[in-house]
């Protein structure tokens, strides 16, 4: 029995067991700190706030996503963006800041990147069309007329060395 108290009590006091879970939330706001130090922000909550603003505007994907949930997106439906501009404006570790928020919204630690593809290996006729669409979302192209998978890879073969060169040099279907 005492084995496994002291089991509990060590996973008690591991730091940031869940860094994982909320990779992505570290990963936005420690890019959007270090914006703010490259940028020589002030480091007020009214400053820090107004960046986050503009940051969230650019942001596509998971990480419009997360900044929809602080309250940075002009549809959020809640405001919690000053729990990332105060203790920021103090210079707390983002991992404690996406901890409190944990608490505010628990959405926010469900979030992760999607899993990137290799465009340069990936058989495309293997992928699902939701995964072809984002491939394109992601370059910020549509498929306009699109009904059929072989369409989705056909456009994506057509954008490829635009968007994607190395990896149309990589391939020799093209």
């Amino acid at each position: 029995a005492n084995a496994a108290e002291g089991a509990k009590l060590t996973q008690l006091y591991v730091p940031f067991p869940q860094a994982g879970a909320w990779i992505l939330c570290v990963t936005f706001l420690g890019r959007f700190y270090q914006s703010l130090k490259d940028n020589d922000i002030e480091f007020t909550p009214a400053s820090i706030e107004k960046e986050l603003l503009k940051s969230c505007k650019e942001a596509k994907g998971k990480e419009n996503r997360l900044c929809y949930y602080v309250g940075a997106t002009s549809d959020a439906a809640t405001k919690i963006i000053n729990e990332v501009s105060k203790p920021m404006s103090h210079h707390i570790p983002v991992e404690k800041i996406c901890e409190k928020l944990k608490k505010k919204d628990s959405q926010i630690c469900e979030l992760k990147y999607d899993k990137q593809i290799d465009l340069s290996t990936a058989d495309l006729r293997k992928l699902r069309v939701k995964e072809l669409r984002r491939i394109l979302d992601d370059w910020g192209e549509a498929c306009k007329g699109c009904a059929e998978k072989s369409d989705f890879i056909r456009r994506i073969h057509e954008l490829m060395p635009k968007y994607a060169p190395r990896a149309a040099g990589a391939r020799a279907d093209l």
